[in-house]
């Protein structure tokens, strides 16, 4: 709730007009059955009718109908309002924490999850704030109003309903209570059936490929049934309110009939006030059933409450610059970059390290290759630059200065990265280019186009530059996503360039003919990522990894003479591999 009062703090006033307009809403349709009462017992029974009075009670009931009409809609504006309003912010905030939460978080929470909770969790809360402004406390007033309504008509008559209360409050209590735990168990089977169909959905290539289409419907068949049996316990328990309350308020109305009977008959009672009695009785009816809905409501309500706090408790990546006492290169010939005895591990320092010991300098202007096999850290390493994730040991300095001294902002506007996997947006071409830069002109994406060899398949398409692309890129190939993938690097302009396993779905000469347009077109300092010796051999000095560990650094020629892990590594490709580019 402490993060939830901030976005209800803007609609205040919505939570005083909408439920006041209701409330007195709910004072007018307690006065129609005692004006329906007036003009039985005195306008129709009377010996002679009195139609003056009928009609003039008549239109009194017609104003009270109005005037409760009028105050009904004013509230249900307020309650659009504020309950969309609510959900829009929390919507927008739930988002910008999202992108504020370091890698390894959303990594560990899953997409599917967070989804679902920017959604679904977002939409209960917001129905379960446009039902308190609605009914919070109309329901209550009604219920209570008709009571003592029907106690001023009849005292004697009233305690039927006053012995119908507690047993139905007790039926109310014990189903909701029961089936409060189960919601939460819902919304997270939900989660589970959102990432079946999440890989189903972006793998559907791989699972044809595999024909594994009979194994993944049953795996979504199972979470499905997961969800279903999950929704009817809950659902088995939560149905019983309704018939139980309708059964007992129907029990009420046959014993409110019989003993008004005798009352009738009796001369102690008129029968206007029989069918008033009635109508306040129904009126208890319809709003326990709406407290009963009311309940379910705000059950669900809070267990995705729970949900997105839990997001908001989260840490968030540091975006500030911090003060440290480790002194900086800024006094020397300042290199580019410099790890200095870097290690880490992304589940902290005392598991397994993913990068143990790695001290090396890039100098401005140089060109680093790194190789190693699957696993061996390659990637891990370039996502510590721009602070994807932080260190566990050690320290790197980017301008002579330590990581931790930049803004997060300032650091990454300094570096531009080609990621591994090929990501792009919906959206034109050049919107996808002009990512990282968002004022470059024509030329500028033009040249970056031609560097990457994407001139062609980008001219080729109806509207060229303006092409829309879908999301992911799906309309694309693999080797035309990550030249444009390049090509938006590019356009940054920014003082580091890293492309990770950039040129693997590209071939021997389309990479060669890309290399030499970059050394060619870009003065730029840049770290290659690749399985390939051919991609990384030309590089000003190379970075040799196995297992997390550095296993050598240097040129081509000083690693074929010290590095056996090089060594092995170059005999392991094709002389057409090694002498290529």
């Amino acid at each position: 709730m402490q993060y939830l009062s901030k976005f209800l703090k803007p609609y205040r006033l919505h939570f005083i007009i909408g439920p006041a307009c209701k409330l007195f809403e709910a004072i007018l349709e307690l006065l129609v059955p005692i004006f329906m009462a007036d003009i039985i017992n005195h306008g129709i029974i009377a010996g002679n009718r009195d139609k003056e009075y009928i009609y003039r009670t008549g239109g009194w009931m017609v104003l009270i109908v109005t005037i409760g009409l009028i105050s009904a809609l004013v509230c249900q504006y307020s309650a659009s309002l504020a309950s969309q309003g609510v959900g829009t912010s929390l919507r927008s905030a739930l988002f910008e924490k999202v992108n504020h939460l370091p890698l390894h978080t959303i990594e560990q929470l899953g997409t599917s999850t967070l989804i679902t909770r920017i959604t679904n969790d977002v939409n209960q809360i917001q129905l379960a704030v446009a039902m308190t402004i609605r009914l919070v406390i109309r329901a209550p007033f009604v219920c209570i109003g008709s009571a003592v309504a029907a106690a001023m008509l009849n005292l004697k008559l009233s305690l039927v309903i006053f012995l119908s209360i507690p047993v139905l409050g007790v039926i109310v209590f014990f189903v909701f209570h029961s089936a409060s735990p189960l919601y939460v168990k819902v919304q997270q089977k939900l989660d589970r059936l959102s990432v079946v169909t999440s890989e189903n959905i972006s793998g559907v290539r791989v699972i044809r490929a595999f024909a594994k289409n009979k194994a993944e419907k049953e795996r979504f068949c199972q979470a499905n049934d997961a969800v279903t049996r999950a929704v009817i316990r809950v659902n088995r328990i939560s149905g019983l309110v309704n018939p139980l309350t309708t059964m007992l308020m129907n029990l009420a109305i046959v014993a409110v009939l019989y003993i008004s009977g005798l009352l009738v008959q009796s001369n102690s009672l008129l029968p206007g006030s029989v069918l008033a009695f009635i109508n306040y009785i129904n009126n208890i009816l319809t709003t326990l059933l709406v407290l009963a809905n009311l309940v379910t409501i705000f059950t669900k309500a809070n267990a995705s409450l729970q949900r997105v706090n839990e997001v908001f408790d989260l840490d968030e990546e540091s975006s500030a610059a911090t003060q440290t006492n480790q002194s900086n290169h800024e006094d020397t010939a300042t290199p580019l970059l410099v790890f200095d005895h870097v290690s880490f591990s992304y589940y902290g320092s005392s598991a397994e390290m993913e990068l143990s010991d790695i001290s090396f300098s890039m100098q401005p202007g140089e060109t680093i290759g790194i190789i190693g096999g699957t696993g061996s850290g390659k990637s891990t390493l370039i996502s510590l630059i721009p602070l994807f994730y932080p260190v566990s040991s050690g320290q790197i300095f980017f301008k002579g200065k330590p990581l931790a001294a930049y803004p997060l902002e300032e650091l990454r506007a300094q570096i531009a990265i080609a990621p591994q996997k090929a990501d792009l947006f919906s959206g034109s071409v050049s919107e996808n280019l002009r990512w990282g830069n968002p004022h470059a002109d024509l030329p500028m994406l033009e040249k970056a186009l031609d560097t990457a060899q994407a001139t062609d398949f980008v001219a080729a398409m109806p509207d060229g530059m303006e092409a829309q692309i879908e999301r992911g890129g799906r309309n694309l190939s693999g080797g035309q996503r990550q030249r444009l993938n390049i090509a938006r690097a590019l356009v940054k302009d920014a003082e580091l360039l890293i492309l990770d396993d950039s040129f693997s779905a590209l071939d021997y000469l389309t990479e060669r003919r890309l290399k030499n347009a970059l050394r060619e077109n870009y003065q730029l300092s840049a770290i290659i990522i690749s399985q390939r010796v051919s991609s990384i051999r030309n590089a000003d000095r190379i970075l040799v990894l196995d297992d997390g560990k550095m296993q050598g650094f240097g040129t081509h020629e000083e690693l074929l003479q010290k590095s056996a892990v090089y060594q092995e590594i170059v005999r392991s490709q094709t002389a057409e591999e090694v002498k290529g580019a």
